[in-house]
């Protein structure tokens, strides 16, 4: 849907890792009343959250890390700042 506008428009394809790094401000795919839901985490106070970009939708207090299934790593299509090219010798 509509709930991760700008950063990640309807239909993109994203990249989760199960086994990623959970921290505050992670975009995370969690697991809500049996529903999948990708939010951003936002820890505040010993409290967690996971919140939409698209101030249309509501924030959503969780129990903790283990409603987390896995953390975007990677969105499919848009290059990663930190992408390095490696010159091909046929190149020259």
């Amino acid at each position: 849907g509509d709930s991760m506008l700008p950063e990640f428009p309807e239909g993109v394809i994203i990249i989760i890792d199960p086994s990623g790094a959970v921290y505050d401000g992670c975009y995370v795919m969690a697991e809500i009343e049996n529903e999948y839901i990708f939010r951003q985490l936002r820890i505040v106070d010993d409290k967690y959250y996971l919140q939409p970009l698209n101030d249309l939708y509501d924030t959503v207090e969780i129990s903790g890390i283990d409603v987390i299934h896995g953390v975007i790593t990677q969105q499919a299509g848009k290059r990663r700042s930190d992408r390095k090219h490696y010159r091909n010798d046929s190149e020259e």
